[in-house]
């Protein structure tokens, strides 16, 4: 039995979607405790969503994880759940790598399985909803003391598709030297843009990073508070989740650098000498 449910989705909060998918739980699993981790994944965006729950997954207590963002709903991929921690917990979604790098972070997969059992499933006029239809109840059947092995046929762990998560590289420059190239991960509701690079991948850069961004130059020291950052300065902030975050303090880094998710971010050594303004330098052609 699972006391727990954790919903991600990218369903937003404007329709009904959630709420339903929350009332079928409640009704068929009424001791169940609901976490909302998000309902804001951007649409369709199946990286985005998994690496938002790879960045909660450490933090959600033992139960069932529910993750839909799912452009391929009603069509031939897989619906799944698969086991981790030795059945302390068990992630349900699409088999479209949503649900790789939340795994990964819970320690691998111990099981896997394709929610073929039907009897699970609500009955429904349409194949659009699997939240509703076949996410729920499965996760209610769950939490009741059901039986994993009765969910559909088990597969093998290693044919789930892995989480998307962009890797940084080495760079050369000819007029800026040896770097590396990163790429913004997640945007916050705050402008923080996230790296996919931690403190000690830009260590041997310095105190100070040079940014290329197109063909913009730009300067930030690495700190640990925003307060850190001097007025309309970028900062370089290790942020909660020990990443590298490119960040404006009481501003948007987003807005001020004109990036979002997916946008590369060439890090270099910056000048000893070199100011954190943001005042953007151009590459002349």
């Amino acid at each position: 039995m699972h006391n727990h449910v954790s919903l991600l989705t990218d369903y937003g909060l404007n329709d009904e979607f959630v709420g339903v998918m929350k009332s079928v739980l409640i009704d068929m699993a009424p001791h169940v405790r609901i976490t909302d981790l998000t309902h804001g994944v951007p649409a369709f965006d199946v990286r985005a969503g998994s690496l938002a729950l790879a960045r909660a997954v450490q933090y959600v207590p033992p139960g069932i994880v529910i993750a839909v963002v799912d452009p391929g709903v009603g069509s031939a991929r897989r619906a799944i759940a698969v086991e981790v921690a030795g059945g302390r917990g068990i992630f349900l979604g699409p088999d479209n790598g949503l649900l790789g790098s939340g795994v990964a972070m819970a320690g691998g997969a111990d099981r896997a399985f394709e929610l073929s059992n039907t009897d699970l499933h609500l009955e429904a006029p349409g194949t659009t909803f699997a939240g509703r239809d076949i996410f729920a109840p499965v996760a209610a059947f769950l939490a009741n003391g059901g039986a994993l092995e009765e969910v559909g046929k088990e597969i093998d762990t290693a044919s789930v598709m892995p989480g998307l998560v962009p890797v940084p590289s080495d760079e050369t420059h000819p007029a800026h030297g040896s770097g590396i190239r990163c790429e913004v991960t997640w945007v916050d509701a705050f402008g923080n843009c996230q790296l996919n690079v931690g403190p000690d991948d830009v260590a041997p850069y310095g105190p100070v990073l040079k940014l290329l961004i197109g063909e913009d130059v730009r300067s930030a020291r690495v700190v640990t508070h925003y307060a850190d950052i001097d007025g309309g300065a970028i900062g370089a902030v290790i942020d909660s989740y020990g990443m590298v975050a490119l960040s404006v303090d009481r501003g948007s880094a987003a807005e001020t650098l004109r990036i979002e998710a997916g946008d590369a971010v060439l890090v270099f050594a910056g000048d000893g000498g070199t100011t954190t303004s943001a005042v953007t330098l151009r590459l002349g052609k």
